[in-house]
């Protein structure tokens, strides 16, 4: 059994497609009616799947969440923790209920969601836990401030608590993925930006490098294209000065004219 998060579009939908081809039965989640069709899908690879509509920003939602997860008497081998959301402008003139958005989805739901997946796999000795994180989280997010902040705290809450269970067999892998062909900068009210008019990568190959970490354990992944994570390995020499620089010129509103 596998718990997807933020299943119905973009990288969660084809995350979730890899793991019913390779055998498991889902039990997905995300807020929007696409869930239905996307539990279709993933239904024709053979698999179970009980979709649950919800929205995380709520904890009672997490909480009922994890009730119809417990509800069907099954391990959980795999968790897939993807829900998240964005938004892009300067600070100074964003919607600050959007911003909260970002923090109760990014960050609250996944500690939460985190907090009851993990206690589990531990008392059962075992268990997969792939935490969606950026390569937004190795660079200041000019112009997408508290969503490129959202990320650095997932990068760091998942390598601190792989580190916490180093002596079990469960382990929690964070997937850094470049810009990818998804939503996402539609919805983060983007699409004027260079990043958001700019060539992306493959959701498919995306979620095909996480899982594939995952399930191998490993502490991390820059998934994506070549030049992709290439730009994630540079990130890590460069000033942060310089990073924010770059992340402004290619996040800027209008920038795409």
């Amino acid at each position: 059994m596998a718990l997807v998060t933020g299943a119905s579009s973009g990288i969660g939908r084809y995350i979730a497609r890899e793991l019913a081809g390779r055998g498991y039965d889902l039990v997905v989640c995300a807020e929007d009616a696409e869930l239905d069709a996307a539990a279709r899908e993933f239904r024709s690879f053979g698999a179970q799947v009980r979709p649950v509509r919800a929205d995380l920003r709520a904890p009672r939602e997490v909480e009922r969440l994890w009730s119809e997860l417990c509800g069907l008497g099954r391990p959980l081998a795999v968790a897939v923790l993807n829900a998240g959301v964005g938004q892009g402008g300067p600070f100074v003139r964003t919607d600050l209920d959007g911003e909260r958005s970002i923090i109760d989805l990014n960050i609250t739901s996944t500690v939460h969601l985190s907090k009851l997946v993990l206690s589990g796999m531990a008392d059962r000795g075992e268990g997969r836990l792939l935490i969606s994180s950026s390569t937004a989280a190795t660079m200041p997010g000019t112009y997408q401030a508290v969503y490129n902040a959202s990320k650095s705290f997932l990068q760091s809450f998942s390598l601190a608590v792989r580190a916490e269970l180093a002596d079990t067999a469960v382990t929690v892998t964070a997937l850094m993925p470049g810009p990818t062909e998804t939503e996402f900068f539609d919805r983060a009210g983007m699409s004027d930006t260079r990043i958001g008019a700019g060539s992306k990568d493959d959701p498919a190959q995306v979620a095909r490098q996480g899982v594939e970490a995952m399930l191998d354990g490993r502490e991390k992944i820059l998934a994506g294209s070549l030049p992709s994570r290439a730009q994630g390995a540079a990130n890590a020499v460069l000033p942060e000065s310089a990073k924010a620089a770059v992340h402004g010129h290619l996040a800027e509103p209008g920038s795409a004219e």
